[in-house]
């Protein structure tokens, strides 16, 4: 066996969605040099797909007839600039590496998503976006440069100024163009490792709508909790957080003391998968209507750290066993700011009336992005989470057709069931995509159980009988 080979094993793999489960060909390397080795020489000559955290929801990190490498040990920090906060680092150092290092330097992401067990090359793959997307944008607004291995074997350097075309056929690409292995970006500074936070409760959807509207402007942070069962006049109540960067001024003589520095929370791991059926309309209203009258005035502010703030789940580990052994999906569409409020509110009716609504409904505001395959549009993206059962498929359906309807699109990384031509409907740019994708990889040698449902890729040979 080569020096730079890596053993394959197979194992039972799904994403955060645990759905489906598939029974997968794997490699660990432990440095770049074995990961660009696996890219070269796959074994038997079969397709290749990279995976970070595992934290896409479908089947976006799944390759049955391939082999996925793992990029967990590819996580050394390459280097960092105290005066421009650019920070070089290997593709699978994930969110929580980077603010365990840097918060206490007064450095935090330009952008983070919902949760902080994302890799570096994850966040460039599906062009990760956060609560300051109107304001921010996505990661690739932040994005200097990658490094990216290609199926001939070659490593190169993407930017805006150096192979741009294969730069934005990545950014969101899916890991389809090849093996990110190192990743630039810039960090910003802070002067605390705290939120200023501010709730707003929002009668109905219209109410909600308007107070975007109306704070987006002197807050960087925004996302809303939506009761989707809610109907009639209180239809698509929600809770809406805004925040900033706390300054010293704003923090308690003791967090004063110490204000880059966080108590570390104990996390509560769920044990056991629930009981199928569980979550239904009864229990999820029952947890909707407690969950928007906890707060009872209109208005709440507060100084809350960083990790309460961006990723209040992290702290319950495996969360996702709460939806059954049968896993869930997660239906996350983005619509044009134009056709927002229609969109939504059918969507909105349509789940009420049904009553497979989600206690983790999330609402927020997006403004324009670059990028062929990125998800973010100028409008609201609703994300909705929903056990697996039967059914479900024509419901989300149904719920897509709405989405095509107004302009707007699925995001792919939360994504197990969408088809091909659907898919078409809401990424008109991705003939350019496939362009770049069959000049670099032209024998299709990255592709993904998400990349055959879109028909992008043919099925490739079996490995590891």
């Amino acid at each position: 066996m080569d020096s730079q080979s890596t053993s394959c094993v197979r194992k039972p793999m799904y994403g955060w969605g645990r759905y489906p489960i598939v029974e997968q060909a794997l490699q660990r390397p432990e440095k770049s040099s074995a990961f660009r080795h696996a890219v070269h020489q796959p074994p038997q000559g079969s397709s290749v797909l990279a995976r970070g955290g595992g934290r896409s929801y479908g089947d976006a990190a799944l390759a049955p007839e391939g082999t996925v490498v793992l990029t967990e040990r590819l996580n050394r920090f390459l280097s960092f600039n105290e005066e421009t906060g650019v920070l070089r680092c290997e593709a699978g150092v994930s969110m929580q590496e980077i603010l365990d290092v840097f918060v206490p330097r007064g450095w935090f992401p330009a952008v983070t998503p919902g949760t902080k067990f994302v890799t570096m090359g994850g966040a460039v793959a599906f062009d990760v976006h956060g609560k300051n997307h109107v304001r921010d944008g996505a990661f690739s607004q932040h994005l200097i440069s990658f490094m990216l291995t290609l199926a001939s074997g070659e490593t190169v350097e993407c930017s805006r100024e150096k192979n741009a075309d294969l730069f934005w056929a990545t950014i969101g690409g899916m890991g389809l163009t090849g093996f990110i292995s190192e990743v630039e970006f810039t960090l910003r500074p802070i002067q605390t490792a705290y939120i200023h936070s501010h709730g707003f409760k929002a009668t109905n959807l219209d109410d909600a709508i308007a107070l975007f509207t109306q704070y987006e402007s002197q807050y960087q942070y925004s996302a809303a909790w939506i009761d989707c069962l809610a109907s009639g006049r209180s239809l698509g109540r929600s809770i809406i957080t805004f925040g900033n960067h706390a300054e010293l001024s704003d923090l308690t003589a003791e967090q004063q003391a110490d204000p880059l520095v966080i108590q570390s929370k104990r996390p509560f791991k769920v044990p056991v998968d629930f009981p199928s059926g569980i979550l239904n309309r009864y229990t999820m209203s029952t947890f909707n209507h407690l969950y928007y009258n906890r707060q009872r005035q209109r208005s709440v502010e507060s100084i809350v750290d960083y990790d309460s703030f961006f990723y209040p789940l992290d702290v319950i580990w495996d969360w996702n066993r709460i939806y059954g052994k049968g896993g869930f999906v997660q239906h996350q569409c983005a619509i044009p700011v134009e056709n927002s409020k229609e969109a939504l509110t059918k969507i909105l009716q349509f789940s009420s009336k049904k009553g497979w609504g989600s206690f983790l409904a999330v609402l927020k505001r997006l403004g324009p992005q670059e990028g062929w395959l990125s998800f973010p549009i100028d409008g609201y993206t609703l994300a909705l989470d929903i056990p697996v059962q039967p059914g479900l498929w024509k419901y989300l359906d149904q719920l897509d057709q709405i989405v095509v309807e107004h302009g707007g699109r699925i995001y792919l990384a939360k994504d197990a069931r969408v088809g091909a031509d659907v898919f078409r409907q809401m990424y008109p740019s991705f003939p350019k995509w496939l362009d770049v994708k069959s000049k670099v990889d032209p024998l299709n040698q990255f592709s993904s159980s998400l990349s055959e449902r879109l028909n992008i890729v043919p099925t490739p040979q079996k490995v590891c009988p």
